[in-house]
């Protein structure tokens, strides 16, 4: 690499040289170099490259499976930035295959792990609207019914984004494959409160159930509606969409 001299800094290509401004200073250096397409597939040192080419693109489709699988719970929703989150749980869940050799990992082996499993609940799906914040109640699921149970709601304590008079409280069982991405959800009637309600407990059970395709994964959404004139409203604002893992079942 050298400087230039001249009056007139270049910039670009000329005669195999690339002229750039590097640090605010006008450089230059012989054009090519750096990666390409066949020193990553055959070079012995770009193997690491190759094996962390090859898991990511696991973990995307992974992760592409899994947001479709989860889109009847955000329909007409975009979330800022849900792809990249769900590839750092994906890659976290990818790291704990102790199975596979590096490049190989797959979140499925991930997903055996009593590890792998809580990071899968924990994971925080919605950070404008956080379901245990909205909803703070405890719960018990029958995995014998697939029905979850909150056995002591209290409406007052529903947390309401502004404008909103219902809440809408979506559950379903995910069955899904995390080998094959082959899935299937099995969800409840929906249910619209309204802030008035003054029921002290809810349960919730999917109209089918699962068949055994894979991992299954407890999911309850909440959207707000609001009432005008006895027609309702879906709020889209950003905090309006919130999803969260209650349980999985192995």
């Amino acid at each position: 690499m050298a400087k230039q001299k001249g009056v007139i800094p270049l910039v670009g290509t000329i005669g195999g040289i690339n002229f750039y401004y590097l640090n605010g200073e006008p450089v230059a250096r012989e054009a090519g170099g750096g990666f390409n397409g066949t020193a990553i597939k055959t070079k012995a040192s770009m193997r690491r490259v190759r094996e962390n080419g090859s898991e990511f693109g696991h973990c995307s489709r992974v992760n592409k499976a899994y947001r479709m699988a989860l889109r009847p719970f955000y329909t007409q929703h975009k979330f800022t930035f849900f792809h990249s989150r769900l590839m750092t749980m994906f890659t976290q869940l990818k790291a704990l295959d102790t199975i596979n050799a590096r490049g190989e990992r797959r979140v499925a082996n991930g997903l055996t792990t009593d590890l792998g499993q809580q990071l899968l609940q924990d994971f925080n799906y919605t950070p404008d609207c956080v379901l245990q914040q909205v909803l703070p109640f405890s719960f018990s699921m029958d995995w014998g019914t697939h029905t979850v149970v909150f056995p002591k709601f209290n409406m007052t304590q529903v947390s309401f984004i502004p404008g909103a008079t219902h809440i809408a409280l979506q559950f379903g069982v995910l069955d899904f494959n995390f080998e094959t991405l082959a899935s299937h959800l099995h969800l409840a009637a929906p249910v619209v409160l309204a802030k008035d309600f003054s029921g002290t407990s809810l349960s919730l059970t999917p109209t089918s159930l699962p068949s055994g395709l894979g991992l299954q994964v407890a999911v309850l959404g909440v959207r707000y509606y609001q009432e005008v004139d006895g027609l309702m409203y879906l709020l889209h604002a950003r905090n309006g969409v919130g999803i969260g893992v209650l349980e999985v079942n192995p």
